[in-house]
C-alpha cells in the first residue's frame, strides 16, 4: 500500500500542475505573451505561498509545456506569434494559412509539441545525472562560469557583441543600485528579477507618454485578424500524435528534441531556428517541408525549455541557462524559501529538496497533465477559443494584471525602493532589449555576474 505521505505529495503535485496547466494554455491562446512576462512572476507567487516543492516544479512544467502547446492556435489561425518561442513559426505557419491549410499547421505544431514533451523530460534528466558528479567543482567555479555564459549567451543574442559590450555597465548599475538600497538596509533579489521580467512592457509604457516615440506606436486603425474556417480532422477528441504526423516527421520531430535535450546554455529561440533549417534542408518537397519544419520546430521549443530548466537545476542547482536565469529563475532564487550563495556559489533551492526520481516522476506528470489539458482543447476548440480571445480578451487587461502582480511583490520585498529598482532595472532593460538586442536573458545573466562573479573579483583582488 502507498505512503499516506507520498500520496498526500503526489495529489498536491498533481492539484498544482492542474492549477499550472489551466491557466497557462489560457495564457497562451493571446498573442504576444512573453513567457518571462508571465510563467515567472506566477511561479514565483507560487513560491511565495509556501507551495511544497513537488508543488511547484510541477506547477511550473506543466505551465510551460501547455503554453507551448497552445501558443501555436494565435500563430497558426491568427498569424500572430503566441509569444517569444513562437516567432520563428510564424512564417511557415503564415505560408500554409496562406494556402488555406492552417489547420494542417496547427495539428502538426501540436502533435510535434506533445511528442517532444515526453521525450524531453526523460533525456534532461538522463543529461542531468550524468553532469551531476561534476556539480561540485562547477559550483565552486560557479563565479567564472556565469561570466562566462554570460558573455556566451549575450554574442548568441541578437546584439551580437553589441551585447556582449553591454554587459559590463549593464553589471556597474546593478551593483550601483545594490550599494544604493544597503544604504538603507535593504537586501532586493526579487525585484531586480521581476524588473528584467518586464522590462520592454516598462520601456513602452514611458515611451506612450514620450511625444518623441508616441508616434512610433500610433495606429491608423484598429488591428483586424481573418480566421481560417475550422474544418475538423474527425480522428476523435484525443488524436494519435504519432497518426497526425507522418513517420518522416515523427523521427526529425524525435531527432531535434533529442539535441535540444542535450544543450542548456544556448538561445531557445537560436536553437528553434538552427534545428528549423536543418530539417528544412533535409525535406525535398515544398509543403512536406513546411509541415515538417513546423512540427520539428514546435517539439525544440518544448524540449528546449524543459532541458534549459531541468538540466542546471538537476545537476548544479545554479540557473545557468537563459531559461534558468530567466523564467525558470524562482525555482532556483527566491529568497527566503530558495535562495543561490552568492559568496560560496552554493544554492538552497529544488536541487537540494526533490531527488532525481522525483524530477523524473513529477516532471512526467506534469507533461501528462499539460497533455491532457492542452492537446485535445488545441486540436478540437482552436478557433473558438482564437475567435473568443481576439474579440472579447483585452491583451492590455492581461499584461496590466501581471505588471500589477509584479508591482505588489517588489513592494512586500522592499517598500519604495523596491517599485523604484523594479521601475529602473525594467525602463533600462526594456530600452536596452529594444534598441540593442540585449534581451531579457543576456540580462538574467549579467544579474547573476554581478551577485556572484563581482563578489568573488572583490575577494580575489582584496
Amino acid at each position: 500500500m502507498m505512503d499516506p505521505a507520498l500520496l498526500t505529495q503526489i495529489l498536491n503535485a498533481a492539484l498544482m500542475g492542474l492549477i499550472g496547466a489551466v491557466v497557462f494554455a489560457a495564457i497562451g491562446l493571446v498573442s504576444g505573451t512573453d513567457e518571462t512576462t508571465t510563467l515567472a512572476p506566477l511561479t514565483l507567487l507560487v513560491v511565495l505561498l509556501g507551495v511544497p516543492p513537488e508543488g511547484v516544479f510541477t506547477f511550473f512544467l506543466a505551465g510551460a509545456v501547455a503554453k507551448h502547446m497552445t501558443h501555436a492556435v494565435p500563430t497558426a489561425l491568427l498569424g500572430i506569434p503566441g509569444d517569444t518561442m513562437a516567432t520563428p513559426l510564424l512564417q511557415d505557419a503564415n505560408v500554409l494559412r496562406n494556402l488555406g491549410v492552417p489547420h494542417i499547421a496547427l495539428r502538426k505544431m501540436v502533435s510535434g509539441a506533445i511528442i517532444a514533451a515526453f521525450l524531453a523530460v526523460p533525456l534532461a534528466v538522463l543529461f542531468a545525472v550524468m553532469l551531476a558528479p561534476f556539480g561540485p567543482t562547477i559550483t565552486k567555479a560557479a563565479p567564472w562560469i556565469f561570466v562566462g555564459a554570460a558573455v556566451l549567451i549575450a554574442y548568441f543574442s541578437g546584439g551580437r557583441w553589441a551585447s556582449v559590450a553591454v554587459l559590463v555597465p549593464f553589471v556597474v548599475l546593478i551593483i550601483a543600485l545594490q550599494t544604493l538600497t544597503a544604504k538603507y538596509n535593504v537586501k532586493l533579489s526579487i525585484s531586480y528579477f521581476l524588473g528584467i521580467a518586464i522590462g520592454p512592457l516598462v520601456a513602452d509604457l514611458f515611451s506612450v507618454i514620450s511625444p518623441a516615440d508616441r508616434n512610433r506606436m500610433k495606429r491608423d486603425s484598429a488591428r483586424t485578424f481573418q480566421l481560417a474556417p475550422d474544418v475538423k480532422g474527425g480522428s476523435g477528441y484525443f488524436p494519435n500524435p504519432f497518426k497526425v504526423l507522418d513517420r518522416k516527421q515523427t523521427g526529425w520531430t524525435m531527432a531535434t528534441a533529442a539535441v535540444s535535450s542535450a544543450t542548456f546554455v544556448f538561445s531557445p529561440v537560436a536553437m528553434t531556428v538552427v534545428l528549423g533549417e536543418l530539417v528544412g534542408s533535409r525535406v525535398k518537397h515544398a509543403y512536406h517541408r513546411l509541415t515538417t519544419v513546423l512540427s520539428a520546430r514546435n517539439g525544440v521549443t518544448e524540449a528546449t525549455y524543459i532541458a534549459e530548466a531541468l538540466i542546471p537545476l538537476i545537476a548544479f542547482g545554479l540557473p545557468l541557462s537563459p531559461v534558468a536565469a530567466g523564467p525558470a529563475a524562482p525555482l532556483f532564487n527566491a529568497p527566503p524559501r530558495f535562495t543561490v550563495d552568492s559568496v560560496a556559489g552554493t544554492s538552497h533551492n529544488l536541487h537540494d529538496m526533490l531527488s532525481h526520481w522525483e524530477f523524473l516522476g513529477y516532471g512526467l506528470l506534469a507533461v501528462t497533465l499539460a497533455a491532457l489539458v492542452s492537446y485535445p482543447f488545441a486540436m478540437n476548440f482552436a478557433r473558438r477559443a482564437a475567435l473568443f480571445v481576439s474579440r472579447k480578451v483585452s491583451h492590455e487587461a492581461i499584461i496590466a494584471t501581471f505588471i500589477g502582480l509584479i508591482f505588489v511583490i517588489s513592494i512586500w520585498e522592499g517598500q519604495f525602493l523596491g517599485l523604484l529598482v523594479i521601475m529602473t532595472m525594467g525602463l533600462i532593460g526594456g530600452l536596452l532589449s529594444r534598441v540593442l538586442g540585449f534581451n531579457s536573458g543576456v540580462q538574467f545573466m549579467g544579474y547573476y555576474t554581478a551577485v556572484l562573479t563581482v563578489p568573488a573579483l572583490v575577494k580575489l583582488f582584496a
